[in-house]
């Protein structure tokens, strides 16, 4: 892969971002629309980062290569207020957005309608609305507030108040003091196991909260065609608001860079201490070497030869399917990863897209993807287990496999180094380093070199398809250059 060699005759750029993931295209065209000339510099072939899609398995089938869902990417204010209509971006929403399958055949259901969500679960309804309700209502207020620093003057501080009291719970605590029922317990469990975390950890209610707001007020739609449309869509408004993105370049130096007012690193915190070196402070480096990785994700895609067979007839309609089984099954295999272990039975996040845009398979055929966390790094065989854990709820799925392509933690990690360990969320996600993200301090964007910044998922508000942590990195250097 060639070295990064700027041509002394190309127009000197005023921002400079290391990385063309969702975080460093947001910085990239929140700079530009301020009217600066910037250049994203990537690694690979296509831009993207985790949000990419291509062939893996057989001719005619697109699988997503990172994320495959997307309701941050629906419900980001940032990614909200640009036109991706306008270069092709179409969101596809699924007839349900999420089910959860219990061994008992049935499924519990998060609709877009959050009266229909309470309905299904029985005995559990006025609870759900009681504790997800007053969430759903205050989210437009909320989103400002709970995707930035978590150290702020909050915009809408009752609100605010008011969801950090059962957010800053663990979930394991909430679901069972919340529900009386196993439905509503599981379809909780499920929502907070996307922390990466033990569900006994505080702070796990949070993401269980957020993302069945999300569900309930934008859905938990998908690109059609693939993640990638929103990568093709982000690098066109660039583009057209004047920036460039240089691919199949990789950085190994700042000293590598062109010239330029601001450097941003839409990079793992282990790329930036590489990338910085001895120019970083040691005490910097010391507290940057003590940022925690996240769990690794194991990934299969499958190409198939018919919808997956699940045994609740309901999961057939959902676009995203959580596979765990109950609340104490699903809290054992995320606390069995937290512990360095890989659960015997792991809980299974899948995807089906093929169900809703067939664009994506020959006639007829679909796709699927699916991963399990696994402690990071971790180096063993475990795509049989995920399986089994398909096969559990949809028996004869196995009898459908036409092809099936195996991401362990190593591979995400070589094809995208962010994922280091196989770590999809830029480090851990727990409340001391959503506190200090990377680092603490006043601004976490902001690095102890001048013009230099982090703008990825290891800066605040973390992993998922929102671009905010780019945004806000990006605002940062506006605020610092007193534009």
């Amino acid at each position: 892969m060639p070295r990064l060699s700027p041509s002394p005759t190309a127009p000197r750029p005023r921002a400079v971002v290391v990385g063309s993931g969702p975080n460093g295209l947001a910085a990239a065209i929140t700079l530009a629309e301020a009217g600066w000339r910037v250049r994203v510099f990537e690694t690979n072939s296509t831009a993207g980062g985790a949000v990419r899609s291509g062939a893996l398995t057989r001719p005619g089938f697109v699988h997503d290569l990172g994320s495959a869902v997307h309701p941050f990417g629906v419900g980001s204010p940032f990614l909200r207020s640009l036109p991706l209509d306008r270069y092709g971006l179409e969101w596809v929403h699924p007839d349900v957005p999420l089910a959860h399958p219990l061994d008992d055949g049935t499924a519990a259901l998060l609709h877009r309608d959050l009266w229909a969500t309470a309905a299904g679960l029985g005995g559990d309804a006025r609870a759900y609305e009681r504790l997800v309700g007053p969430v759903v209502a205050a989210w437009p207020r909320l989103e400002a507030d709970v995707l930035r620093p978590l150290l702020h003057a909050p915009r809408h501080p009752f609100a605010l108040a008011g969801f950090g009291l059962r957010a800053l719970l663990p979930a394991t605590l909430l679901a069972r003091t919340a529900f009386r029922g196993e439905p509503a317990r599981a379809l909780f469990a499920g929502l907070a196991a996307h922390s990466g975390l033990a569900l006994g950890a505080p702070g796990t209610s949070a993401v269980a909260l957020v993302l069945a707001a999300l569900g309930h007020a934008y859905g938990w739609p998908s690109p059609r065609g693939g993640a990638g449309a929103l990568t093709t869509a982000l690098v066109a408004h660039l583009e057209a608001l004047g920036g460039r993105v240089v691919l199949n370049t990789r950085v190994e130096r700042l000293a590598d860079l062109p010239d330029a007012d601001a450097i941003l690193l839409d990079t793992s915190v282990p790329t930036l201490l590489a990338l910085g070196g001895d120019r970083l402070p040691v005490g910097y480096r010391a507290r940057l070497a003590r940022f925690r990785p996240g769990p690794g994700a194991y990934k299969l895609d499958y190409a198939l030869a018919g919808p997956v067979p699940w045994a609740a007839e309901a999961a057939r309609r959902a676009g995203t399917v959580h596979i765990g089984g109950a609340l104490g099954e699903i809290a054992e295999a995320e606390a069995a990863v937290a512990r360095g272990e890989a659960p015997a039975r792991p809980f299974v996040l899948v995807a089906q897209p093929t169900v809703f845009d067939g664009s994506r398979a020959p006639a007829g055929c679909h796709t699927l993807w699916a991963y399990a966390h696994v402690p990071n790094g971790y180096a063993g065989d475990y795509a049989d287990v995920i399986e089994a854990q398909i096969e559990r709820f949809a028996p004869g799925f196995r009898g459908l496999v036409l092809a099936r392509h195996v991401s362990a933690p190593a591979d995400l990690e070589r094809g995208n180094a962010n994922l280091f360990g196989g770590d999809v969320n830029g480090g851990a996600q727990s409340l001391d380093q959503l506190l200090a993200r990377p680092v603490a301090g006043p601004n976490p964007y902001r690095t102890p070199i001048r013009g230099l910044y982090l703008c990825s998922a290891s800066t605040p508000p973390g992993g998922g398809v929102h671009g905010m942590c780019g945004h806000h990195a990006a605002r940062a250097v506006l605020r610092d250059a007193g534009a």
